[in-house]
């Protein structure tokens, strides 16, 4: 396989994997996939990202944590709006059609709240990952900053298939960053930007067959020639 095709089939087969096996991922990987991931761009080379990486009893803790503040129906202000305060389509039809094709993998019918509630509880479980992370970023930082992130976060994910390891990003993690902030000490001046789950896909779980479609060039490129 040729490098290119190497890059390409890590892009192709990254997804968003919500049930892992409980092998564990040696430090010495995790510290790897960061340290690649930081070669992101950066404008000015401010490199705005901040990581936590939790494992064990640490993440245990954080876990249980969570999972106490989901089923507390006492959520926390979100420090940061992800996704639109006003849906509208084609947004809201493709929120919609990922939604039902999860829950159908899942066996949550039309209705049935508590199933929903529960499948999204699994996001603060990390979905039985052995390695959660969280990221930070400084109050301060602008737009340009999060741009950078999000190059991180997405260099991080596809460094993770090159080592045959499956992620899971999770922006439910800054649901409670109250929580989060406690548990991991995460100072008053930076925010919590989401979660990711990092370990080795379970092959038998249903969700796992999950693949969100993407739209084809043709509806969001406009090209200018000569």
């Amino acid at each position: 396989m040729t490098e290119r095709n190497a890059v390409d089939a890590a892009i192709e087969s990254r997804r968003s994997v919500r049930g892992y096996r409980p092998d564990p991922v040696p430090d010495e990987t995790i510290r790897d996939l960061i340290a690649l991931a930081g070669r992101a761009p950066s404008g000015s080379n401010i490199q705005p990202w901040k990581v936590h990486v939790v494992t064990g009893a640490a993440l245990a803790r954080l876990t249980a944590a969570l999972s106490a503040a989901h089923e507390s129906d006492a959520p926390e202000a979100r420090e940061y709006e992800y996704y639109p305060v006003n849906w509208r389509d084609p947004y809201l039809g493709r929120r919609r059609t990922l939604g039902w094709q999860l829950y159908g993998l899942a066996g949550i019918g039309k209705g049935d709240r508590e199933g929903a509630k529960r499948q999204m509880g699994r996001n603060f479980t990390f979905f039985g990952a052995p390695v959660g992370l969280v990221f930070t970023i400084d109050r301060d930082m602008e737009q340009g900053s999060w741009l950078d992130y999000g190059m991180f976060l997405q260099s991080l994910m596809i460094a993770a298939r090159g080592r045959g390891l499956d992620t899971c990003p999770q922006a439910a993690i800054a649901s409670y960053p109250g929580v989060v902030r406690a548990e991991l000490g995460v100072p008053e001046g930076e925010m919590v930007v989401c979660g990711m789950a990092l370990g080795f896909a379970d092959p038998d779980e249903p969700v796992n067959a999950l693949r969100a479609e993407r739209e084809p060039v043709e509806s969001y490129t406009v090209f200018h020639g000569a």
